[in-house]
């Protein structure tokens, strides 16, 4: 059997910019995502927590060290900058192996979106 698990959680980061005018996607600051272990074009849901909007989308790497965490396109509408979002990307495993896996959870700093 295999079952859903979180494996990757940016957990309370703050929305820099919401781009109407793009194809779509959320841009996350490179060191975001290698901390939390996401990779370009990875599916992730997101979580507002000013107004409870819940989406998913997928992820492009934004500039490295940058704190940029960008909703693009239809996502945009779901939020506003300054907005405290998390981010959770999912994986698929045995039921055994998800017995003791262990997820990339990661706090960063939520006035600059750094990593702790």
């Amino acid at each position: 059997m295999l079952v859903h698990i979180v494996k990757s959680k940016i957990h309370r980061v703050t929305v820099t910019e919401a781009n109407l005018n793009y194809i779509g996607s959320i841009t996350i600051d490179e060191d975001l995502m290698d901390a939390a272990n996401v990779i370009a074009n990875e599916k992730v849901s997101i979580v507002n927590n000013n107004n409870g909007e819940r989406f998913e989308t997928y992820v492009i790497k934004g500039e490295r060290g940058s704190g940029v965490v960008c909703l693009n396109g239809a996502a945009a509408r779901k939020v506003q900058p300054g907005d405290i979002v998390i981010i959770m990307a999912f994986a698929m495993m045995d039921f055994e192996e998800a017995k003791t896996f262990k997820p990339a959870i990661i706090f960063p700093d939520t006035k600059t979106n750094k990593l702790i």
